[in-house]
């Protein structure tokens, strides 16, 4: 495992946006006053959807990402290869973060957010493959 460190430390440092993420959400809820759960209304124009909507896409994306790429260092995929579909991956959702949190017309569906969360999910899933040629060879 001494190879995948680099992989390691990426996986953990998703796992930690995620957490702070949900108590950036649950805090900012508090603040207002509102309760925990979704924020309504669901408008890109609400600050606290936004924060809400972003908190819950790193969650969605967290779980497909980290087990094929825990299962990667299982099934031996290069160390190298590995790091960097996952430090792109983590910056890719730094950037999704970044832009949603921001708003504006960036941040409304169909535009750079959109594009930023498919591009997360297409590493996603050359991950996935990599991980499954891996365990078939």
């Amino acid at each position: 495992m001494e190879a995948y460190w680099l992989s390691i430390l990426g996986v953990l440092a998703l796992c930690l946006l995620s957490v702070a993420l949900a108590i950036y959400s649950g805090s900012s809820k508090g603040f207002a006053g509102k309760l925990a759960g979704p924020v309504i209304p669901a408008d890109d124009d609400n600050p606290l959807y936004r924060i809400d909507r972003i908190h819950m896409n790193s969650v969605e994306a967290l779980a497909p990402f980290v087990v094929p790429a825990v299962l990667a260092m299982m099934a031996g995929v290069e160390p190298v290869t590995l790091a960097v579909l996952v430090w792109i991956h983590l910056a890719i959702r730094l950037m999704h973060m970044a832009v949603y949190l921001h708003g504006g017309n960036v941040a409304k569906g169909g535009s750079v957010r959109t594009i930023l969360y498919v591009s997360g999910a297409l590493v996603t899933l050359v991950l996935i493959l990599m991980t499954g040629w891996a365990a078939l060879r």
